[in-house]
């Protein structure tokens, strides 16, 4: 009896110094699970920048040339387009509207689409080279940002109208809304966080995001009021989005261009340019640590987060060929 007893205490010591040795490993060992699990090519060439993801009817948009590509999130087919939108950028979705909004940077316009048909309803004329968009459902309008005249364009949802367009004192790049009436904006080239109120369409809040220089991405933790900003000087900064505090900043990939949060895992991904994905575990509101660096490919920048599946998609060409690349575990 006291053999088995005393096996039985070897098995777990085993264990627990298993278990003791995986830690010390670090986030390597834990974190590494993420991985490009799939390509899917796309006919066509052109250059490409912004993908959003509806995820309520499972579609992802992307944004190839002048035409944006729709595919099935969940069965990875084409399933359609929306053409004659040149030198598209992005996509903002208002899903209580049925509706769509696309930025084109060389007309200068943000084309309206049906959801549902995929087909245009009007095109809206905006300042010059609008790159970036989202929809704030607090005032339900869009804001595409213009990045030829350092401005945004409010655009009223249900009816296409223009509500207003905003002086923003530098070159704009992406932006978030919290949902409660203040829409959030990178300027690049000024080191700046813009607070905009979405209702009066005025800057409020003009923040500082140093030592973050040229913030180029934003996602935001709606629930804990906090902004991520992906910077070109190869750090994530975390700021309190009341006070426009920077609580903390961490180490990210050359080249970020996109940074997505997920609510539910509490992570913050930052695509690089380089060819990687930074990803960085939210332990609490203040407290930020790097969990892992993906590979992807070189140029695969741009990226859309599923909430539901907990994927993440590129876009990139690789020899010659453009794609979607699929990001899970």
């Amino acid at each position: 009896m006291m053999n088995l007893q005393c096996h039985a205490c070897i098995r777990i010591l085993v264990v627990i110094m298993i278990f003791f040795t995986m830690g010390l490993a670090g986030p390597s060992v834990f974190g590494a699970e993420f991985a490009v699990t799939k390509k899917v090519p796309i006919p066509g060439q052109g250059s490409w920048d912004y993908l959003s993801v509806d995820e309520g009817a499972r579609r992802l948009y992307v944004s190839h040339g002048t035409q944006v590509e729709v595919i099935d999130v969940d069965a990875l087919d084409v399933v359609g387009n929306i053409p004659k939108t040149e030198g598209v950028h992005g996509i903002a979705i208002a899903p209580e509207l049925g509706r769509g909004f696309v930025s084109n940077g060389q007309a200068s316009t943000v084309t309206i689409f049906d959801l549902r048909t995929l087909k245009k309803i009007a095109d809206v004329p905006t300042g010059r080279s609008p790159d970036a968009i989202i929809y704030d459902p607090a005032s339900s309008r869009v804001f595409a940002f213009n990045g030829g005249s350092n401005s945004a364009t409010a655009i009223d949802a249900a009816t296409g109208k223009i509500a207003g367009t905003i002086d923003l004192g530098g070159g704009p790049e992406f932006a978030a809304a919290d949902a409660k009436g203040y829409v959030y904006n990178n300027l690049e080239d000024e080191g700046v966080v813009l607070k905009i109120n979405s209702r009066t369409l005025k800057v409020e809040q003009r923040w500082p995001t140093a030592p973050c220089a040229s913030p180029s991405s934003m996602a935001m933790d709606r629930a804990n009021r906090r902004l991520f900003l992906g910077c070109r000087s190869k750090v994530m900064a975390v700021m309190n989005a009341d006070s426009g505090q920077i609580l903390s900043t961490l180490p990210i990939g050359d080249h970020v261009d996109a940074t997505a949060y997920d609510a539910e895992m509490k992570l913050v991904f930052n695509s690089n340019g380089e060819g990687t994905i930074t990803v960085i575990r939210q332990e609490t509101a203040d407290k930020y640590s790097v969990a892992e660096t993906v590979k992807t490919l070189p140029k695969a920048k741009t990226m859309a987060l599923d909430a539901k599946t907990h994927r993440l998609f590129l876009s990139t060409a690789e020899a010659g060929q453009f794609e979607v690349l699929v990001v899970g575990k």
